[in-house]
Parts: structure tokens; C-alpha cells; sequence
């Protein structure tokens, strides 16, 4: 995914962790916690983690976090449909109805909750928040609660799954009008879509998905090569993108390689230069993610918050496929092994 604006804090994202009345677990402070919830629902409705579907073809995903900060102003960190959630302006929330506006993608959003259930309007606006176009009905759902005591180091694992074991036989295009710049050999599966004359990557190709489509909880370990300033993903259930990119050399942030794009920040980097193979072994379980990065930690049991630009759909529960990102640049991956959670 191409870099973007704005960068969560590890801090802000645990600020804003989902809420639902029903308890995670069977733990007295789990359970303390939901009546907590609840009884917020009561007063202050709009506040939580919202997933919706917006009224478009395709890349329809969004993802709505409402919070308040300390001095009780509402906030709203909204990620629709591609490139990074960011913080929104114009943030008004009164009972159980709300409105902001993206500036990012020049949006305008309002709409009312009713009880777990989101019904909003979204509505083009020039820069300076001015409505231009008709309003456009969509509809989202609160999301339930990850538990706080999960830890993806408790997983257990099944036997083996080779995603590249028959080549492209196991995968599909997603755009089927896009080019498709995907080749297999000698166990490498391979993005080409060349340069342009200004050097710059062509992109336009298709992303490739597998076939499968069945995955939840799971270890996923691959090898990965970029050339220079090259852009890829792989999209964990088809909804978490697990960044490729050729960061070597750049400031940590959380649209480096391995990291859970623009949601979570590693704690270190460890890249290695382009060209060079790297292997990313990461851990879905429970809502929550593990990333080790060329044999280094550099996420650690983060809370799955929301689904990143691109996602097939916005459902943060449901099993989906791995797929790939390749209408950016060139990308080679190889030994690409899942296993699933028991």
C-alpha cells in the first residue's frame, strides 16, 4: 500500500479499543469491564469501533473509531476504503448522532446509531468542507470486543499449508482488466510491471488472491523481495495488510515492511536492503497480531483494530483468503507457509 498520512500511536489505539455490553471472558475484571461498556452505550452511543460497507462497487470497507480525549471532545479515526485511517475534522457527536468530515479524501459524514447498528450518509466536499454532490446512504455494525488477556505466543498451530505448493493453480486474479504482471518458477512467485521512462514504477497491475478462502486464525511465514523503492502487501484474511516496501534506511514508522499499515507502529526496524530476501513470520489469533521481521519482534500481540485500505470487506471477524498486492510495483515472494490456529 503507498505511504500515507498519519501515523496511530501504539497509545491511541489501545485509547481506542472496541466496546460491546457482552463480557470477552469469563474474567471478573472482562466482565467489569463490559458492564463498563454498557453502561457508556447507554449515555454515549456513537462512542466505539465501528465497521461499514460505503455505497460503492468495489473497495467499499470502512472502519469508524469514535473516542473522546481527556477533556471530553470526540474524536474520530476513520479509514475509508484505501490508503491509511486518519484522524477526522469537524467531529461533532450529540447523543446518538454524529458528523466529520475526511479531509484526506474530501468527504463529509453523518448519521445515527441504533444500538449496535450504524445508519449514515456520505457526500463529496471541496477543501474547504463545502458539500458538492447528493448524499449517499450506507449502513455498519458495532464490533464486539477482543479480550485483553489473548496472547498470540498461546496459539497452537496444525499441520502445514503450502500456498505456493501448485504455483499460480492455488491463485486468482482480482481485477481481471488489470494486467497481470504475476509469473511462477523455480518455487518464486513473482510481480512484473516495469518502470516508466521518468523511472518511476508503471503499476497498474492485478492483485492476486487465493482461491482458498476459509482462513481465521493463523501463523503465515514467507519470504519477500522488493527492489528499490518498491511497493506491495500481503493482506492477511484479505483485510489486514502486512506491509511490503522497501523501507531500509528510513525512520520506524507504521507504513515500514511488516508493519500493520498505517494502525500499528514497530517497535524497531529491521529491514534489510533492497534486493536482498527477508522473511516475515506473522501471527493472527484471537483479534490479535504478532510480527517477527527477518528474525526480529517488531509487533507484539497488537490489537487488530480495524481493517487497512484495500480490504475486500470491513468484517474484522469473518475468515477470508491471503491476496497479495500487485497494482504497485514489482515484489517476489517464495516458501509462503500457513498454518492454521487449532
Amino acid at each position: 500500500m503507498k505511504k500515507m498520512m498519519m501515523v496511530l500511536p501504539l497509545a491511541a489505539a489501545a485509547m481506542a479499543m472496541t466496546v460491546q455490553g457482552a463480557p470477552c471472558c469469563e474474567k471478573a475484571c472482562c466482565k467489569a469491564k463490559a458492564a463498563e461498556f454498557t453502561a457508556r452505550q447507554d449515555i454515549d452511543p456513537v462512542i466505539g469501533n465501528w465497521s461499514a460497507k460505503l455505497p460503492y462497487a468495489d473497495m467499499n470497507a470502512a472502519s469508524l473509531i469514535f473516542s473522546r480525549d481527556e477533556n471530553g471532545v470526540a474524536k474520530a479515526f476513520v479509514l475509508l476504503r484505501w490508503a491509511s485511517p486518519v484522524w477526522c475534522v469537524d467531529v461533532k457527536v450529540e447523543k446518538d448522532s454524529f458528523s466529520l468530515r475526511h479531509a484526506q479524501h474530501k468527504a463529509l459524514i453523518r448519521g445515527k446509531v441504533s444500538g449496535d447498528k450504524l445508519l449514515a450518509e456520505i457526500a463529496n466536499c471541496d477543501k474547504d468542507g463545502n458539500q458538492k454532490g447528493d448524499w449517499q446512504k450506507f449502513e455498519g455494525y458495532r464490533n464486539k470486543p477482543s479480550c485483553p488477556f489473548v496472547k498470540t505466543s498461546d496459539a497452537k498451530f496444525g499441520e502445514p499449508i503450502d500456498l505456493l505448493k501448485d504455483g499460480l493453480d492455488g491463485w486468482a486474479t482480482m481485477n481481471p482488466k488489470a494486467k497481470f504482471g504475476w509469473s511462477f518458477k523455480d518455487g518464486v512467485l513473482s510481480n512484473k510491471l516495469g518502470l516508466k521512462p521518468d523511472g518511476t514504477w508503471a503499476g497498474g497491475g492485478a492483485n492476486l488472491t487465493t482461491k482458498r478462502a476459509d482462513f481465521k486464525d493463523f501463523n503465515l511465514e514467507y519470504d519477500v523481495r522488493v527492489p528499490k523503492k518498491s511497493n506491495s502487501g500481503v493482506y492477511l484474511r484479505g483485510r489486514f495488510e502486512c506491509q511490503v516496501v522497501d523501507s531500509f534506511q528510513e525512520p520506524v514508522n507504521c507504513h515500514n515492511m511488516a508493519a500493520y499499515y498505517g494502525r500499528v507502529t514497530p517497535v524497531c526496524a529491521a529491514e534489510k536492503a533492497p534486493g536482498e530476501w527477508q522473511h516475515v513470520s506473522v501471527t493472527l489469533y484471537k483479534r490479535h497480531m504478532t510480527v517477527v521481521l527477518n528474525g526480529t519482534t517488531i509487533i507484539e500481540n497488537a490489537e487488530i483494530t480495524g481493517v487497512t485500505g484495500g480490504a475486500i470487506d470491513a468484517d474484522i471477524d469473518a475468515a477470508g483468503p491471503i491476496y497479495l498486492q500487485g497494482d504497485h510495483s514489482d515484489a517476489d515472494f517464495r516458501n509462503m507457509i500457513l498454518r492454521p490456529a487449532l
